[in-house]
């Protein structure tokens, strides 16, 4: 299984905002679209950051309230993991359980072209498994 077949079922909208967005902008657009993450993306659409609830968490325990008038550049991570379509399921759990971040954005040539989450990855693998239990019970009947 790879990266493409979960871009495949869930779609490749991609969240971002430019680095100069306001940490309160973010937050609001993270509760907006029920999701942990934003990309942060630079003029030429490349991946420039990502924040995510964590990071906000942090953000607000150094500065308080006064972070959400800061622009999100202050807060992002700035070293962003990315994948390829291509790349396998359980290669993908691997790094995000290692890295212990829970989006990956997917790139192809250098632009992004989809994220995925853990949560994704779950979903899918539990589908997955749902499906191969499934099999073997039919075959199980039927032999």
């Amino acid at each position: 299984m790879t990266v493409s077949i979960i871009l495949a079922a869930k779609g490749r909208e991609v969240v971002s905002v430019e680095p100069n967005a306001t940490l309160s902008s973010v937050v609001a657009l993270l509760a907006e679209r029920r999701i942990g993450a934003v990309l942060i993306l630079g003029v030429d659409r490349r991946i420039v950051g990502v924040i995510s609830e964590r990071d906000i968490v942090r953000a607000l325990a150094e500065r308080g309230a006064a972070a959400l008038d800061d622009p999100v550049s202050q807060f992002m991570t700035r070293r962003v993991s990315t994948c390829t379509e291509g790349e396998t399921m359980s290669s993908i759990m691997e790094r995000m359980t290692e890295g212990k971040f829970r989006h990956l954005p997917v790139v192809d040539q250098g632009r992004v072209v989809g994220i995925i989450s853990i949560g994704d990855v779950v979903k899918h693998r539990l589908h997955e498994m749902e499906r191969d239990s499934a099999a073997m019970r039919d075959y199980i009947l039927t032999a």
